[in-house]
């Protein structure tokens, strides 16, 4: 039953902050859900997992991706339950969102998991012959998340002229000035539409509204911040990612994450 934690600095742009493998399922229940990008795949036996109050089974080769700070709990359902897992991160942490489409939950069939299992299974093998190659780990970590966005229909959005005209811009201007000063408002005005309605349209599109993503946005790149810089101070993490009070930033990192900065960085 191999398990392997991050142990260094993250380096690399994708990276398994925990693997494992053929592990002996126990009982977890995580209120706040999880910090990073969290897959679980069952393997042997059957596990039942309830997301955001909903429950759902988890069969052989079934397996479920949740977002960061997804709420969630699982308990087996056979007398024994047998998975393999793994946490993503990385210097660009903040892009999985956006390989994923913004998508908090992904189910992968029967079919994905024979093709999943394998690739954690090269993982924990990389991890169990120190020293651990890095880079290796790093290019195996993207083939991992490029399994999950199989039948996510990120072309038909391309196509959409309501999200080309309206969701894309708001998009690209939120990815390059997270760090300034934006309100729902201007990036509305920057359109031609109402903040209500370019939230419809994000809610439509995306699942969220159009401040949910740009605190995401924001949030993602404070982590990505913490993790590359130690010794920098959560202040100036909170003025680079467009935070001007520190106080509103600890409280909105503990809300998306369950924890303050600092302990973000000291626990990963």
């Amino acid at each position: 039953m191999p398990i392997f934690f991050r142990g260094a600095l993250v380096r690399e742009p994708f990276a398994f902050d925990s693997v494992g493998s053929r592990w002996l399922q126990e009982d977890t229940c995580r209120p706040n859900g999880y910090p990073f990008y969290h897959y679980l795949q069952t393997l042997e036996g059957c596990g039942r997992i309830l997301i955001q109050g909903k429950p759902y089974l988890l069969g052989e080769n079934e397996g479920v991706l949740l977002a960061p700070s997804v709420s969630h709990s699982y308990a087996r359902r056979t007398e024994q339950w047998i998975t393999c897992f793994c946490t993503f991160t990385g210097t660009v942490e903040g892009s999985i969102a956006r390989i994923l489409d913004n998508r908090p939950i992904i189910f992968t069939g029967k079919e994905q998991g024979q093709r999943i299992a394998p690739l954690i299974g090269e993982a924990v093998e990389l991890y169990e012959h120190p020293p651990v190659d890095a880079q290796a780990l790093s290019l195996l970590c993207y083939r991992l998340l490029l399994q999950f966005v199989e039948g996510i229909t990120s072309q038909a959005l391309l196509t959409d002229p309501l999200y080309l005209r309206y969701v894309a811009p708001v998009i690209e201007e939120i990815e390059t000035h997270y760090a300034a000063p934006l309100t729902v408002g201007a990036l509305s005005r920057r359109v031609y539409v109402t903040p209500q309605y370019l939230s419809r349209l994000f809610r439509r599109f995306l699942g969220c509204s159009v401040y949910e993503y740009l605190t995401a946005c924001r949030i993602n790149r404070a982590k990505e911040l913490l993790l590359t810089h130690p010794h920098m101070a959560v202040q100036e993490v909170a003025l680079l990612t467009g935070f001007s009070d520190t106080s509103h930033f600890i409280s909105m990192f503990k809300k998306a994450t369950g924890c303050t900065p600092l302990y973000f960085r000291k626990f990963h």
